[in-house]
């Protein structure tokens, strides 16, 4: 068998979650995490992924920038 490791990791992921949630369900707290934690963690990823998805970009703020962006393009699309 030749599974990745990116399945593998999904489906533990997957594991954990759905223990956590039964857990939750019958009330016990597997991860006693408060609102506010809540809350400052989706701010810290919303931050994380965002910076991320800007950092890998290709932004291009000058004239000479913007121009060779169009000349890849037009490159990419078969013409010069």
């Amino acid at each position: 068998m030749n599974i990745s490791n990116g399945t593998i990791i999904r489906t533990v992921l997957l594991i954990l979650a759905l223990v956590n949630q039964i857990l939750t369900v019958v009330g016990i707290t597997p991860l006693p995490i408060e609102d506010e934690q809540i809350t400052q963690l989706i701010s810290l990823a919303f931050t994380i992924c965002t910076s991320l998805w800007a950092w890998w970009k290709n932004n291009s703020f000058t004239q000479e920038a913007i121009k060779a962006d169009e000349y890849l393009d037009s490159l990419k699309n078969g013409g010069e």
